[in-house]
């Protein structure tokens, strides 16, 4: 599971702000809830069963926002992949 790096600010609006590169980026709210979950380290399998029970979407699309959502993060430099060694 990704980590979001500590010393990116993220405001309860969705305003995110990583001070390393000086971007900002805003979120929407379904953004903003799986950010919050995975800094509160939910598990992706926790993350998915929340997610699914709260809004009106199957396992196939919310693992395509999912991944596809991780993979933005990722590409902004905003999270940190945790490798098994």
């Amino acid at each position: 599971m990704p980590k979001i790096r500590k010393n990116i600010a993220i405001s309860e609006s969705g305003f995110v702000f990583d001070p390393l590169s000086g971007e900002s980026y805003s979120l929407n709210p379904l953004g903003l809830e799986i950010i919050h979950l995975i800094k509160n380290g939910q598990t992706y399998e926790d993350l998915s069963e929340a997610l699914l029970a709260k809004y009106e979407v199957d396992q196939e699309t919310f693992d395509r926002y999912f991944y596809d959502f991780v993979a933005a993060l990722k590409q902004f430099n905003l999270i940190e992949v945790e490798t098994d060694a």
